[in-house]
């Protein structure tokens, strides 16, 4: 395979067009579906252009992924995903696939995972895709090979981007969410560690856990870091994407028509 791979995140396109569409719906629930899908076929068929895309697959998020075994309060205080919205996905994934984009939607696994198993394979044989989401959780996996497109911003995201938004590299993105935590995934951090500290403590150590016997860090805030070392360990399993999901097709499949 050559060429460019475009790796769209389902849900997370589907889900911010919906938001808009459905607070501006002056009709039936049918009629904002349709203009909805619409839409989302329009965005997919821009993405290919903007993109250049030679192969595509949009990818939807499986029922349970190992997180939610793995951490029983992952997501949980997330609202559930609209009734009208979810009795559609299939028109969506019609509406997709109409664009010559290849739709997945695994048993199990989280999209997030997915789409990074195939970037990764792609950058492993030097080849180039983009990633499209707003998803926070992908720019740790930004590299030479690996793009990531904002379509909302229409803009791609990159190093300099990350360290205004954040505070830190993007080598310690990983490390500063498993000690801040991340509120929107129910992904708990260090007690007591927000996002301030965590900044201060990334900047002084490549290894979170000599930070607790780091003398230029308070009393309070070194047994904090002690006593919550458990919680930074079960958070970066839970904020760090898998790259070794078994796809069970070809990159090859994906070539667009």
């Amino acid at each position: 395979m050559s060429g460019q791979l475009l790796l769209i995140d389902a849900l997370n396109l589907i889900r911010r067009i919906y938001a808009v569409d459905s607070n501006q719906n002056k009709g039936s629930d049918e009629q904002m579906i349709n203009t909805c899908c619409a839409r989302v076929a329009h965005a997919c068929e821009k993405l290919i252009k903007i993109t250049q895309a030679t192969h595509a697959i949009a990818v939807f998020d499986g029922d349970k992924s190992w997180r939610y075994h793995y951490y029983a309060q992952y997501k949980s205080s997330r609202a559930p995903m609209p009734e009208t919205l979810k009795n559609s996905l299939d028109k969506f994934k019609q509406a997709i696939e109409q664009t010559g984009i290849v739709v997945f939607a695994p048993v199990n696994d989280e999209a997030d995972d997915i789409i990074a198993t195939l970037a990764d394979k792609m950058a492993k044989n030097q080849l180039y895709s983009t990633i499209v989401s707003t998803d926070k959780g992908f720019l740790p996996s930004l590299n030479n090979y690996i793009n990531v497109y904002d379509y909302f911003k229409k803009e791609y995201l990159d190093h300099h981007s990350i360290v205004q938004r954040f505070g830190v590299e993007q080598a310690r993105l990983i490390d500063f969410w498993a000690m801040a935590g991340d509120k929107t995934n129910d992904i708990p951090g260090i007690k007591g560690i927000g996002t301030k500290t965590a900044q201060e403590i990334i900047s002084k150590h490549a290894d979170i856990t000599l930070a607790v016997e780091d003398e230029t860090l308070s009393t309070a805030v070194r047994k904090k870091l002690a006593t919550g070392m458990a919680d930074y360990i079960t958070s970066k399993h839970l904020v760090g994407l898998r790259t070794d999901i078994n796809l069970g097709f070809s990159l090859k499949q994906l070539r667009l028509n």
